[in-house]
């Protein structure tokens, strides 16, 4: 059994036992988070895709760490003209490991 669900604007692939680094979540660690925007879900062969989600599924995970992402540069320049601007971005994300999926 698998599902698809929608968190932080990307879609992820999860099946029970996985682990995930998803936009960071407003739990703490060790607390569970219920994700509720399920795209598809495959049980044992039947998929049901969602218009746009499956009414009644959701996805139970628990909160298995913080942490930031890796640094990204932003460098904008225009030639000749002195224009230089350097910033940088760190993404926050959660760790989380799915528990179950509910149908």
């Amino acid at each position: 059994m698998y599902a698809v669900v929608q968190t932080g604007g990307k879609q992820y692939r999860v099946t029970a036992g996985d682990t995930l680094e998803i936009e960071r979540v407003s739990a703490e660690v060790g607390q569970s988070v219920v994700l509720d925007d399920v795209r598809l879900l495959n049980r044992d062969g039947e998929v049901i895709a969602g218009r746009p989600r499956v009414e009644g599924a959701s996805v139970v995970a628990d909160v298995v760490e913080h942490k930031r992402g890796p640094k990204v540069v932003i460098y904008k320049l225009k030639r000749r003209q002195g224009y230089r601007r350097k910033a940088g971005h760190r993404q926050e994300l959660s760790v989380i490991r799915i528990k179950e999926i509910k149908a």
